[in-house]
């Protein structure tokens, strides 16, 4: 009863907020989550209620659709090589309280987020800001038999408006630990992926690069700048892209990344392997920039828009 109590609370929330944002933003409300709209074109919905697969690999909290400058869709849900996988998603596959594992985040198993509140603000410069209050559950973890939450996550996505050639949405995800000896981490391989990441439709020519260097992916992750250019010729056209950035004052490592030229996501990989300590008293924030882009920006516009 309680839950469904805070559902009906948190659509209540949803249906009431301001639909029209600074001048050309707005936003459509649903059970589901929030639809963003700029001039009438598509840019992104948040999904705030949890979506499943016939019950199984359920998830919440993460962009899908993402769309383009042209409104098309960029992104991916359920895609058949990695069910899992989601749009524009943050899970990692550790998630420990001391040596107990109550989850997988990235694999959508035995964890849970409860999107408590979603709010939808005006912001400088004509921005739309969601702000995104969720807690991390697991049917592994209870107290007198209930689930009780063990991570408050505070995330805000910033989405400017776009120019002629690209658009930036800005995220900065926030998370304090409810109990003590919570830690989280990447898999447990070589490969360590966990942490920011986007499952985009990738076309046969994609390439990536970092500052016009071009980096040809391993199993492992690559070592490079805080940046990494995804570019091809999405949606059959002439070439365009993501730019996924790590944010400058993000702890290390902020320059690890898994790359993948078909059937899989592009993951800014942090922590790695070794999974780490989230207090219960300063959050671990991390930051993330993406750009879409339809002309690839040239380095002095690139320079300013790394500065994140």
């Amino acid at each position: 009863m309680r839950k469904l109590i805070i559902k009906y609370l948190l659509f209540l929330t949803i249906l009431t907020a301001t639909t029209t944002f600074g001048q050309n933003f707005s936003h459509e409300a649903s059970p589901e989550g929030i639809l963003l709209k700029e001039g009438g074109k598509k840019v992104l919905f948040f999904q705030s209620q949890e979506k499943s697969l016939n019950g199984n690999y359920p998830r919440a909290n993460y962009i899908h659709p993402l769309f383009d400058l042209d409104g098309n869709v960029l992104t991916e849900d359920f895609p058949d090589d990695h069910l899992h996988h989601r749009g524009i998603f943050w899970a990692w596959h550790q998630v420990l309280i001391g040596k107990k594992e109550i989850g997988d985040s990235w694999e959508c198993k035995n964890f849970k987020w409860d999107v408590k509140n979603v709010q939808t603000k005006d912001y400088a410069n004509d921005a739309i800001l969601l702000k995104i209050h969720t807690q991390w559950t697991s049917p592994l973890y209870t107290l007198e038999g209930e689930e009780v939450p063990f991570v408050d996550e505070n995330t805000e996505i910033k989405v400017l408006p776009a120019t002629a050639s690209y658009r930036i949405i800005d995220f900065k995800i926030s998370l304090l630990a409810l109990v003590d000896s919570l830690k989280i981490g990447g898999s447990k391989d070589v490969k360590g992926y966990g942490g920011f990441s986007a499952r985009v439709k990738l076309p046969e020519d994609v390439g990536f690069y970092s500052n016009n260097v071009n980096i040809v992916p391993t199993n492992q992750a690559v070592t490079a700048n805080r940046h990494i250019n995804i570019q091809g010729s999405f949606n059959n056209k002439e070439k365009s892209g993501i730019i996924i950035i790590a944010g400058k004052e993000n702890p290390e490592p902020n320059n690890k990344w898994i790359l993948r030229s078909e059937n899989s996501m592009q993951n800014a990989a942090f922590p790695g392997r070794k999974a780490i300590k989230i207090s219960t008293r300063k959050p671990l924030i991390l930051k993330y920039r993406l750009i879409i882009y339809k002309e690839n920006p040239n380095q002095v516009t690139l320079n300013k828009l790394l500065d994140f």
